[in-house]
């Protein structure tokens, strides 16, 4: 015997398909949801995590920059204690010359020569004084030539005057101290050939 289906089976394999469609874009959808969900959730974490790095590194760079400033102020003490450090070095260094000058102006004068006055500007000394004749001028100059501690002394006026009733030359000079700072532990010999 032949069975006959008169079941309108096309329909019900169509709500079949539907049915099965309704599930599996339902079960799509909430697989979609889940992924935005995870998705989400992993940039949220990574954003916070870069915020707290980027947190990290302005405190950081806030210790770094109060750092440099420390070590600007701590350049700048250098520099200001070097340039005393120098500044009392040359003045070390310097303390004898006026004792040689002296000295050397003292053991130098021809007789009939008077100072009136000496200026010193780093190593050049300019003199203004008295003389009884212009040969006593030209012979301080010599002197002056010849001393180890002075050198090249340029005459720059020479004029009659009168001091007190006598007449004089008055003179105005230059002349250039040698810096013998390597040689200072070796005196001038004397007259006598020792050192003074």
């Amino acid at each position: 015997m032949i069975r006959l289906n008169l079941l309108p089976y096309r329909e019900t394999r169509r709500v079949a398909r539907l049915r099965q469609f309704a599930v599996l874009l339902g079960g799509v959808a909430v697989i979609g949801v889940l992924v935005v969900l995870l998705g989400f959730t992993v940039f949220d974490a990574r954003l916070q995590m870069q915020n707290a790095r980027n947190e990290y590194l302005k405190t950081e760079i806030a210790k770094l920059d109060k750092q440099i400033s420390a070590i600007h102020e701590l350049k700048k003490e250098t520099q200001e204690l070097l340039a005393r450090k120098q500044v009392v070095e040359s003045l070390q260094t310097n303390r004898s010359d006026a004792v040689h000058l002296l000295d050397q102006l003292v053991r130098l004068m021809p007789e009939g020569v008077f100072l009136k006055s000496i200026d010193q500007h780093g190593d050049v000394v300019h003199l203004q004084g008295y003389a009884q004749s212009s040969a006593r001028v030209s012979s301080l100059m010599r002197n002056l030539d010849s001393s180890p501690w002075l050198s090249n002394a340029t005459l720059i006026e020479v004029k009659a005057a009168t001091i007190q009733g006598i007449q004089a030359n008055e003179f105005s000079m230059d002349v250039h101290m040698n810096n013998l700072v390597a040689t200072s532990g070796s005196k001038e010999p004397g007259k006598n050939g020792k050192a003074d």
